[in-house]
């Protein structure tokens, strides 16, 4: 193969190289996005759009699937989070059990506890309650953490402890397809309705 045969040969490797790398582009770049985009937003517009949140009067409060703190002690309280439930980013201290750390967090939460709710024994404390999720933007907590809020709230708001626990039912969400995950509260939809009863 004489230099001109070579030179022909690698201008034409390299001239496919630049077709395929365009299609390509072009495929996975702008039109599988724009497909993909165009059907969520006309299957599942909510969830393509991040399962927000509006009030009464159609306000964005929240998602569904980023949890918030709420400072309000008269509302259910969510889990504790070292990002402050910044959707920016996601992720916690992955501190092991015996960690000073994670030891000194933990007892700050159960004197927090404690001190807010006064009717609750500390040994009703459900873990959720004073630990991180994986992400630190759970926005669940089990139906054990609701009920045992339920006692503070009720104090606060005047509501009864029934009519708060029908409310905490209605929330409670099973196990998908009744197998995977556990039963959980969505403590913004929860603090909606609880907001709504107080309004009235």
């Amino acid at each position: 193969m004489n230099n001109t045969e070579s030179s022909h040969k690698k201008n034409s490797i390299i001239g496919i190289a630049i077709r395929v790398s365009l299609v390509m582009i072009v495929l996975c770049g702008i039109i599988y996005p724009t497909v993909s985009t165009g059907v969520a937003q006309v299957i599942f517009p909510n969830q393509a759009n991040g399962s927000m949140v509006k009030d009464g009067e159609g306000k964005v409060v929240g998602s569904e699937l980023i949890g918030q703190t709420f400072t309000n002690p008269a509302f259910f309280q969510g889990r504790v989070s070292s990002i402050e439930n910044n959707g920016a980013g996601s992720g916690s201290n992955n501190y092991a059990p015996s960690n000073p750390e994670l030891v000194k967090r933990i007892q700050e939460s159960m004197v927090a506890w404690e001190a807010a709710n006064p009717d609750v024994p500390l040994e009703q404390l459900p873990i959720d309650l004073v630990t991180n999720s994986g992400s630190g933007l759970d926005p669940d907590i089990s139906p054990a953490s609701a009920k045992a809020q339920i006692p503070r709230i009720s104090k606060l708001t005047g509501l009864d402890q029934a009519e708060l626990q029908k409310l905490v039912d209605l929330h409670t969400k099973e196990r998908d397809l009744g197998v995977f995950g556990e039963p959980r509260v969505n403590v913004l939809l929860l603090n909606i309705d609880l907001g709504k009863i107080v309004k009235k």
